[in-house]
């Protein structure tokens, strides 16, 4: 193979790069070599390593996913349209619609081409060379523009110097179109989804976060494979047999990524009946989990951090900074615990599949007890922006009632003078500067009291039998006063109604007087 590399033909080239191809995907496979046929080594089998490691007291444990596993199945394709390691001087070109079903009607042509250069500046060592915004009436051709545009377009490109790549600012391009692109222009071709995928891929912590992101590339890698098949059929080469087995390449490589994407739903499942059992202890425990959601770099962490005095939170001024969902403990006026979770941003056309992928992630957001929507109100797309998190919302069938009761807030105004709310319930608040949190926090408790039922009261109990150590058991005590002559104590706590109705069965009819939260 190497030797026909040297030939430097076309043929040979595109032969080499689909033995690659073959070779990157045999990573989670052990190959060998039996009357002919070429085998995969299954996770059960003896000596299997591409499998999950199962067995033993460790079945039990929902985190017995091996680092190296998780990397493994992480591991980088290197299959072509892949973004790659390493920089790029990249050339945005943004089709603006004039008409039709997929014209934008929320937004200008000018801010999506300003939100795709955020999104190449969010990448390290890539930078932005050059840009042009194009119309187009029929965005679903294959090369997108009319002839006219496609040719001053293409000219435009090879006359730009240093071009290494192309990010067509559009949600996901076909493989013909990328094909066609690439052809025309002799550099990489890229769009959103590819791009969001790899500032996913960069900013990944987690074993879950890993995990989904692998998920979402299958889509990516079975069209770019069906790609390159083209090219070597076109050749002739795309038709071989191997060894005699009696499947294709093809067939051999889309077999090979089945495999491994039933790795990673298996290992994800996992992963996600520990999430399961995380939110059942939550629930019994009864601590209130409230979900912190928005447009993506609108300030969320900042906020937490705010709300929660953790310090271990660093909020960045970056697109997708925050990928795992992370839970932090906080307390209301009322010394109230609950749970602040931390969610992924949304962002406008975000292609489907990465939705899918992460719907794991974004469940915790239905299995909450308050939203809370935090805007960037000094955005000039504020308003696009607030539509499309809704709309994410809607197609994950967030439940009516926790819609209706979430809270709007908005975020950063302190870069704008003088801001004036001017949406009725909206909260204008400075997470940066800790503006306005007070009346955020005292709205947030009333909402929460509400969506769980629970009360704060004032409960006398007898110190000579087991209340207390029920109510600490039970119920988040607050406070306990001592009247240590009558052997009685006045105890302030928050208890759930149906907590309450117990209490009440087993220790009688208590003098007790509601609290006002202050």
């Amino acid at each position: 193979v190497e030797s026909m590399w040297s030939c430097g033909s076309a043929r040979s080239q595109s032969f080499l790069t689909f033995w690659k191809l073959l070779l990157s995907c045999c990573s989670l496979s052990i190959w060998r070599s039996n009357g002919g046929q070429i085998e995969t080594q299954g996770p059960d089998e003896p000596g299997g390593g591409g499998g999950l490691a199962t067995g033993g007291e460790d079945e039990e444990d929902e985190d017995f996913i091996e680092d190296s596993e998780v990397e493994e199945l992480f591991q980088q394709q290197g299959l072509p349209g892949i973004v790659g390691e390493g920089q790029h001087r990249v050339f945005i070109v943004h089709p603006d619609v004039k008409w039709g079903h997929r014209k934008q009607h929320l937004t200008t042509a000018e801010l999506m081409m300003a939100e795709a250069v955020g999104l190449v500046n969010t990448l390290d060592n890539w930078r932005v060379v050059d840009k042009i915004i194009l119309s187009t009436k029929t965005p679903e051709k294959k090369k997108i523009f009319g002839k006219g545009n496609f040719q001053l377009l293409t000219e435009k490109i090879r006359q730009t110097a240093g071009i290494t790549a192309v990010f067509m600012n559009v949600e996901r391009l076909s493989p013909l179109s990328e094909r066609e692109f690439e052809d025309a222009w002799g550099v990489k071709v890229f769009d959103r989804y590819s791009i969001v995928l790899h500032i996913f891929r960069c900013n990944a912590r987690t074993k879950e976060a890993k995990l989904q992101i692998s998920l979402a590339e299958m889509p990516l890698l079975r069209s770019r494979l069906k790609n390159e098949m083209a090219n070597l059929d076109q050749q002739g080469g795309g038709s071989r047999y191997i060894g005699g087995s009696g499947e294709t390449l093809y067939e051999v490589q889309q077999r090979l990524l089945k495999e491994r994407e039933m790795k990673i739903r298996s290992a994800l499942a996992k992963l996600q009946k520990k999430r399961h059992l995380l939110r059942s202890q939550r629930k019994h425990k009864e601590f209130p989990v409230i979900s912190v959601l928005g447009y993506t770099n609108c300030g969320k962490t900042t906020l937490i951090k705010a709300l929660t005095g953790d310090s271990g939170l660093q909020p960045r001024n970056q697109l997708f900074a925050t990928l795992d969902v992370t839970v932090h403990a906080g307390q209301l006026p009322c010394r109230m615990t609950v749970l602040y979770v931390d969610t992924i941003g949304f962002l406008s056309q975000l292609p489907h599949q990465l939705i899918d992928s992460f719907s794991a992630t974004l469940e915790d957001i239905k299995h909450s007890d308050l939203l809370v929507h935090v805007r960037d109100i000094s955005h000039p797309e504020t308003v696009n922006q607030k539509a499309n998190v809704l709309n994410v919302l809607k197609n994950l069938q967030i439940p009516d009632q926790l819609l209706s009761s979430m809270i709007e807030v908005h975020n950063k105004t302190d870069l704008i003078n003088n801001y004036e709310c001017l949406e009725p319930g909206a909260l204008p608040i400075s997470a940066l500067e800790e503006r306005g949190l007070d009346k955020l926090t005292k709205v947030v408790e009333e909402e929460i009291i509400k969506s769980t039922g629970k009360q704060i009261l004032d409960l006398k109990v007898n110190l000579s039998t087991n209340q207390l150590s029920w109510l600490y058991k039970e119920a988040t005590v607050q406070e306990v006063q001592v009247n240590a002559d009558e052997g009685s104590a006045l105890v302030s706590v928050i208890i759930s109604t149906a907590a309450y109705g117990r209490y009440k069965k087993l220790f009688g009819g208590s003098s007790y007087m509601p609290r006002a939260c202050a």
